[in-house]
């Protein structure tokens, strides 16, 4: 059994999930997981499916005929990592400006973590009377790895930038 990892774009309309699950049903195909949105009009997502190795080539061919209606790109999905003992969920909340992502996820890679997940928003602050930037990101954090320290690097920047920042180990 093969597991692909699909990306997919389109400009948003009704029937686009549809028409996808529809595509890898008619190939065998079992989905598995994904997370979808619509931003700025457009269509996104990514989504795990399995299908039998025999079929990956026919599921492929048919994804790529989709191509009026949504943009897919197929990934063979790689071995999984190794479970982590635990994770770690940051939230940041501050006046947006450029480069937060950029920040935080760089603290994140200087410490070797991999993102689980990552969600950004950004939203009126009527008392303020300008926009805040909300982000909740998922990290997967391995066996050997304090969590102090990633507490403290995040804390840090924190200060540097001027968000309010909050760890959580689960």
């Amino acid at each position: 059994m093969a597991h692909l990892v699909l990306t997919f774009v389109g400009d948003d309309r009704a029937g686009l999930v549809q028409t996808l699950a529809d595509t890898v049903a008619a190939h065998g195909g079992n989905w598995e997981r994904s997370e979808m949105a619509e931003l700025a009009g457009a269509f996104a997502g990514i989504a795990l499916v399995s299908v039998a190795d025999d079929r990956v080539d026919q599921l492929r061919t048919a994804l790529d005929g989709l191509g009026g209606l949504l943009r897919v790109t197929t990934h063979t999905s790689a071995a999984p990592h190794p479970a982590a003992t635990r994770h770690v969920t940051v939230t940041v909340l501050g006046n947006d400006r450029p480069g937060i992502v950029r920040d935080v996820t760089g603290t994140l890679a200087a410490r070797g973590l991999s993102i689980d997940s990552l969600t950004s928003r950004t939203l009126d602050a009527p008392m303020a009377g300008g926009t805040l930037f909300e982000a909740t990101v998922a990290v997967r954090v391995p066996g050997d790895l304090d969590t102090t320290t990633i507490t403290s690097d995040l804390e840090r920047l924190a200060g540097e930038i001027q968000v309010d920042l909050t760890v959580t180990d689960s």
